[in-house]
């Protein structure tokens, strides 16, 4: 493969990757950002002009409430409403006001006046008096003001083919709550687009929309009628967005709730995504532009660098070439002083020295091949020691000295066990068997003056424990202890052993520690540094070992008080070991 065999090619790919990776996670977060931040300018710049449109159209609804209680200040009229027969009187002054009416606003498509007292109803609409529409719904009319609710005082209906907001007012005589009559406005949408068209821009694919009661009635869509399929939007909050789609384009809705008269409104946009990410897709374009150049730059870069680099590595194929044929002349030296050039400078003199060595590592083998043979003259043979000591045993048994074969018998356990350099971990069974015969033999020694005990419950003994960790510390009662004490003393081996710790204590009444001993002690064990004393040497090797084999599942503890009790202590955490290989009985012996 081409990047298998060429330097250049993997310093290229090497700086293309070093490049392309951090360009890319930065288009990435800086897009992201960008683009949340234009998204979060546009919700909160739409959401302030919605507010400042919809303020304006809750204005308009107020000034058209105001129209319809011109009844109050004709008196005249006012008395004439308040007679329970029909009179010409009447019905002019009826005419005349709806008629003030319905040309006040050229936005206004009907006026209806519902009289209660004569139980009659005039309407206006398309400039001429009709008695009623069947197109428009009847109008709950109450007897008296306490009946009726101000949430119908605002409704969405269709007149002819055109969606209107219809207004009622009721007519009440005041002081009193009995209501005279009922004057329905039906208004055309013209002054609510002037108000809410300049919010959308219908060429980006903007569109407002204006709802009206909890129902979602739409009043009012810059898009026409094709726009109702938002009108089943849930508007949860009393200002918020939300994704969403318009005839299959995405964008955002954004919406404000407010209300007038306990008349909810809801102001709604659309905002295509793509206006959103417009200028954020104009930036990453910029960028990817310069980063290309970039990236060009990089490879014209890469590749002289690489002539450079690469012109020294071809000068030492060709030297090293020459030193497997065997020719060790070498190419003139040239003066380069960085790394390349120190290497060369480094294999010109290495291969100026090997000729020199090649020479001289003849004789060192000679040499090393004549120690080995010293060394291996020298060496005694364990098992020719074991078998000279049995055959001394059955000398002795011969003999009828049953108590020297016994001992030599121990002396070749104890022999066979501490040169088998192949076991590393035995079960701990034959640990406290090895030290039964090593103070067997120290009994005999010390003349019998020296008893010693060891106790272990059954379930320890197939637990596998590094090999000789128990000799040094018994070693150690014995020499230190007992020999430099009062050559005489007690000893204790006690092994617990539970769920979570085997502990092995080795305690005896002999000379133990001083308080400083036991401070070095520790603090040879925290420090890196060789004790210097021969005294602990052996304790201070099975601490190492128990501690570099389990960490800090391993811990220790020395308590000494002079020819009464000296405890060494050790704790292996039980589910760091393993079992095997010993029969099940406890130890309990003396």
């Amino acid at each position: 493969m081409w990047i298998k065999k060429s330097l250049f090619a993997k310093l290229l790919l090497g700086m293309l990757i070093a490049s392309i990776i951090p360009f890319s996670l930065s288009n990435v977060v800086s897009y992201r950002t960008t683009s949340e931040g234009i998204r979060q300018k546009t919700i909160e710049l739409n959401l302030k002009t919605m507010s400042l449109a919809l303020d304006n159209v809750k204005r308009y609804m107020h000034e058209l409430s105001l129209d319809m209680v011109a009844y109050y200040q004709d008196t005249g009229l006012m008395d004439n409403l308040r007679k329970t027969e029909v009179s010409a009187a009447l019905q002019f002054q009826i005419r005349e006001q709806l008629n003030q009416l319905y040309g006040s606003r050229a936005e206004i498509r009907a006026v209806r006046y519902i009289n209660t007292q004569i139980n009659q109803t005039i309407m206006l609409y398309n400039n001429a008096q009709v008695g009623s529409l069947s197109s428009i719904a009847d109008t709950f009319v109450p007897k008296h003001h306490s009946q009726w609710d101000d949430s119908k005082e605002f409704e969405v209906a269709e007149l002819g083919k055109e969606r209107v907001l219809v207004m009622h007012k009721p007519l009440v005589d005041y002081p009193k709550s009995t209501v005279l009559g009922l004057t329905t406005l039906y208004i055309g949408i013209d002054k609510i687009a002037s108000v809410l068209g300049p919010l959308a821009e219908p060429s980006s694919g903007e569109q407002t929309f204006l709802y009206v009661k909890d129902s979602q009635n739409l009043l009012y869509a810059s898009g026409g009628e094709d726009a109702q399929e938002m009108a089943a939007a849930s508007f949860v909050y009393e200002t918020g967005s939300f994704e969403g789609t318009l005839h299959g384009e995405q964008g955002i809705y954004i919406y404000l709730k407010d209300t007038h008269k306990e008349l909810p409104l809801t102001i709604a946009k659309f905002v295509p995504m793509d206006l959103i990410y417009k200028s954020a897709n104009q930036m990453l374009s910029r960028v990817l532009v310069i980063q290309l150049l970039g990236l060009g730059f990089v490879i014209v870069l890469t590749a002289i660098l690489t002539f450079i680099i690469i012109k020294p590595i071809r000068r030492l194929i060709r030297m090293i070439r020459r030193v497997e044929s065997g020719n060790f002349n070498m190419e003139p030296m040239h003066h380069n002083v960085d790394e390349l050039g120190v290497l060369e400078h480094r294999f010109q003199t290495m291969v100026r020295n090997l000729d020199e060595l090649v020479i001289k590592d003849y004789r060192n083998k000679l040499e090393v091949s004549t120690a080995r043979l010293k060394m291996l003259q020298a060496q005694i043979n364990p098992h020719f020691l074991y078998n000279t000591l049995q055959m001394i045993g059955t000398l002795a048994l011969r003999k009828g000295v049953v108590e020297v074969n016994d001992k030599i018998t121990e002396l070749g356990s104890i022999l066979r066990y501490s040169m088998d350099l192949e076991t590393e971990n035995v079960p701990l069974g034959r640990e406290i068997q090895q030290m039964e015969d090593y103070l067997s033999l120290q009994k005999s020694r010390f003349n019998h003056r020296l008893s010693y005990t060891i106790s272990c419950p059954p379930g320890a003994l197939p637990l596998r424990v590094p090999k000789m960790i128990l000799q040094p510390l018994v070693e150690n009662s014995v020499i230190h202890g007992f020999e430099k004490g009062k050559g005489s003393g007690v000893l204790h081996i006690a092994i617990e052993w539970s769920e979570e710790k085997l502990y092995i204590r080795v305690i005896d009444n002999g000379k133990g520690f001083d308080p400083q001993t036991v401070r070095l002690l520790k603090e040879e064990y925290a420090s890196t540094e060789p004790y210097q004393k021969q005294h602990g040497i052996g304790l201070m090797n099975v601490l190492h070992r128990l501690q570099l084999l389990y960490g800090t599942g391993f811990e220790w503890d020395i308590r000494s008080i002079p020819y009464e009790s000296t405890a060494i202590s050790l704790g292996i955490s039980t589910d760091l070991l393993t079992t095997g290989g010993e029969p099940d009985e406890s130890i309990d012996r003396r």
